[in-house]
């Protein structure tokens, strides 16, 4: 389990304090770019422009050159391999404003008066530092989504014990650090303790929990030869194990390294503003290049002057603010607006292909079902009634830790029946319990159990029979020999679960249930939930190998769990998708958690992606409609017939109202019916 994950961790840490920097020095340079709008707060009146000018370019300088450097190096080098995307676009515009600025700072006297208003060179600082403070904040919330895959593998981690206890070759035992264990080596396993290795038990018995593999509640008898897992738990008996498979050869180990070549295998999809910055910005770059050529060719005198008026104009009405903000706030408010409802979306792609599944494939165990045993029948036969049959069945499993005794003491409390102290009890491993209550022999158990101590089950035989199609655990109870009556129990489905699934279903998505359960139970709930697909027995290598074969045939795959089990699986879907009431490795492995574990979130997260979708793409012709409009005209295109040569300064008023339309539209979301 050598799986480091320290680089994003760092790259993570780097950039958040990137840009906590950058958000401390752009908050007060918007302030005072904006101090003549906020009344008797006329900052440039108050210590004088040029000290105005320089506090402003001190501000910015920073924020641009140390924050903005990621993206100037990317930029640079989208330009060299001419991959063009949203960086070539952020750093020629940030770039070009910035550049200018501290130009008209420095020689306010040599530029022409063309690149003035009322006599001012206008300065562009504000705008650079906030798209760089904003492209941080949306670098912050990658990485940070990204690093979801890093907390399940730590979550997995913690499952294996640190230690073993070995027996030597003289028969001591003593404790050594798991990375000690050798293939072959004697352990011990005592109750409650966790499986530190593969291996095979060479003796002694006891029921073991392997819900991390199976997703199922209930424990597993393991007897001698029986193999045994790491990282599951031992629940009754203490058994010697002989290890069979160590360090990364486990199964655990398997898991993780499953979640961690999930986690990073997905190709990052190819975002709408980095398809639209392809081609927008080498006609940026062109339009700048032949306005200059033209103006300084063909155009009035000062030719020159008036060139380099129209470039740079081109370059900074280009300048990409709205861009900065048209998917992040779209994005925080759609993920603000899922939280309300319950479900918490991890990341902005998750957001975007939610709109794009075809399929969903989805676990049983606590996804489906409660994830808890509870007891569904009580059938007494002639001669005992409901209440006597649950209340000495309550009584013998009083002393058992079973989750199917505790499910049946539950439901006894429940229906205020007393339970008592049984005598005599005992628990026979793989069959159930016994013991004397006011001198009666009473047993509880399975249909080998019963056969064992002769007692006849006829009676009841149908009922039984249609029980177990209904995928319940059937439990017989014997009063001196004679069979009482019967004691279902089962894993009930949610009650939410049926009308999710509808709903999922008429959105157009093919279901698939996908389980370690038995196929006689999976083929019961598949048919109550009315589901035509199901995989029965399957491990977490299977789940994970079945959604690449459907990623391979180009479905978009949704996958909903909540176990160990699951967390490949999750990790390797288009969309992972969690229960807020599972295990913290499905959670850590999704990129959507439910947080009630309610089904109908899948149906919202649906819906507030759709929405979203529409409402980014709706900003994103926002931030690029008034660059459209504005570049042309900055080029000088109106020049021949009204006379007018657009001034640097009215970009700015271009990338203020279309930052105000791409707010405007996306704090819609808020209001949208989910």
């Amino acid at each position: 389990m050598d799986i480091t994950t320290t680089a994003d961790d760092s790259e993570l840490k780097a950039m958040t304090s990137r840009f906590w920097f950058c958000l401390s020095l752009s908050l007060p340079l918007m302030l005072i770019a904006m101090s003549d709008m906020i009344p008797g707060f006329n900052l440039h009146q108050l210590i004088g422009m040029n000290a105005f000018n320089w506090l402003q370019a001190m501000l910015a300088a920073p924020v641009v050159l140390w924050g903005g450097w990621p993206f100037f190096t990317r930029g640079w080098a989208s330009f060299k391999s001419w991959n063009l995307n949203m960086f070539s676009l952020i750093s020629l515009g940030t770039g070009s404003a910035f550049a200018f600025s501290i130009y008209a700072l420095l020689l306010p006297t040599m530029l022409p008066d063309a690149f003035k208003l009322n006599g001012m060179a206008p300065l562009y600082f504000e705008a650079a530092a906030v798209i760089i403070t904003l492209v941080l904040l949306g670098q912050v919330l990658e990485l940070r989504a990204r690093s979801r895959t890093s907390d399940a593998i730590r979550s997995l981690l913690e499952l294996a014990p640190n230690t073993a206890l070995r027996i030597n070759l003289d028969g001591n035992e003593e404790v050594v650090h798991l990375d000690q264990v050798k293939v072959g080596d004697l352990l011990r396993v005592k109750p409650g303790g966790k499986i530190p290795v593969d291996g095979e038990i060479t003796e002694g018995h006891s029921n073991v929990d392997e819900s991390m593999i199976t997703g199922e509640p209930a424990p597993v008898e393991k007897k001698i030869g029986s193999r045994v897992t790491a990282g599951t738990v031992n629940q009754t008996g203490t058994f010697l194990m002989r290890a069979s498979k160590v360090g990364a050869d486990t199964l655990l180990s398997r898991i993780v390294q499953m979640v961690n070549d999930a986690g990073h295998s997905r190709a990052p999809i190819q975002k709408i503003a980095d398809q639209v910055a392809g081609w927008f910005v080498p006609a940026v770059i062109i339009i700048a290049v032949l306005a200059f050529v033209i103006w300084a060719l063909l155009g009035p005198t000062p030719a020159f002057a008036n060139g380099l008026v129209a470039a740079v104009s081109v370059l900074i009405i280009a300048c990409p603010c709205a861009l900065g903000l048209a998917t992040p706030i779209s994005i925080m408010v759609g993920v603000g607006r899922g939280a309300i409802e319950g479900v918490l979306i991890k990341d902005a792609e998750a957001l975007e292909l939610m709109e794009k599944v075809d399929t969903l494939v989805i676990d049983k165990t606590g996804t489906l079902t409660l994830g808890k045993p509870k007891v569904q029948n009580v059938i007494p036969v002639a001669g005992f009634d409901q209440e006597t049959v649950l209340q000495y069945a309550a009584n013998l499993d009083s002393s058992s830790e079973h989750p199917l005794a505790v499910a049946i003491v539950e439901h006894a409390k429940a229906n205020h029946i007393s339970v008592e102290v049984i005598e005599q009890f005992e628990s026979i491993t793989g069959r159930g319990v016994k013991g004397v209550l006011h001198g009666k022999v009473l047993s509880l158990g399975n249909v080998r159990m019963m056969q064992e101590q002769n007692t006849d089950i006829s009676a009841l035989a149908c009922e039984v029979e249609k029980l177990r199609e209904n995928a319940q655990t059937v439990m017989f109870l014997s009063v001196e020999g004679a069979l009482a009556g019967v004691v279902s129990v089962a894993d009930p489905i949610k009650s939410t679960s049926e009308e999710a699934l509808k709903t999922i279903q008429s959105a157009g998505l093919n279901i698939i249930l996908v389980t370690g359960d038995n196929t006689t139970t999976a083929a019961a709930v598949a048919k109550q939930l009315g589901l035509k697909d199901f995989i029965a027995e399957a491990l977490p290598e299977d789940k994970l190998k079945y959604l690449k074969q459907l990623q391979s045939k180009g479905h978009i795959v949704a996958m909903a769990g909540d176990g160990v089990n699951d967390a490949p699986a999750l990790a390797q879907a288009n969309v992972g998708i969690a229960m807020g009431t599972g295990t913290d490795v499905a959670m850590n492995s999704a990129r959507v958690v439910l947080v009630k574990g309610d089904l109908r979130g899948i149906a919202t997260a649906r819906l507030l992606s759709q929405h979203s979708m529409t409402n980014i793409r709706q900003n994103l012709f926002f931030a690029f409609i008034y660059n459209f409009l504005g570049v042309p005209i900055a080029a000088g295109i109106l020049y021949p017939w009204f006379g007018i040569l657009l001034s640097p300064m009215f970009a700015s008023a271009a990338m203020a109202l279309s930052s105000v339309s791409v707010i405007g539209n996306a704090l819609r979301l808020r209001n949208r019916t989910l």
